[in-house]
């Protein structure tokens, strides 16, 4: 066995911030976006969506990863958005999370926004 000089750091815990600003609400995902973390990314935008939110923007900018279960959840949004008249757009990711929405052709697909304004 070798050792090596850099230890192993594990990724950052999943969480999401969010935040109302005018009509939009926002809704950053910080950490890997994949099976064991997409139900909490679903309960959140469902919240949002149940205190009466008409446009949800979801900023996938602090995402490190997203697997095809986040792409899955990204469209399954979008598409209720169009079905019941709620607003739905993201704010494109790096380019690891890109990558995914690229190689199935759901960039042409998904609404894209700004970034927020800061706080």
């Amino acid at each position: 066995m070798t050792e090596t000089e850099s230890t192993f750091e594990p990724p950052e815990s999943f969480h999401c911030e969010s935040r109302r600003d005018g009509d939009a609400t926002w809704v950053r995902p910080i950490g890997e976006l994949d099976l064991d973390t997409a139900s909490q990314l679903d309960t959140e935008l469902a919240a949002m969506r149940e205190a009466g939110a008409p446009r949800i923007v979801l900023d996938m900018r602090a995402l490190t990863f997203m697997d095809s279960t986040g792409l899955r959840l990204v469209i399954r949004w979008d598409m209720d958005a169009r079905q019941d008249g709620f607003g739905f757009a993201i704010v494109p990711g790096p380019e690891v999370v890109q990558r995914v929405f690229r190689l199935t052709g759901m960039n042409e697909v998904i609404q894209i926004a700004d970034a927020p304004p800061e706080e």
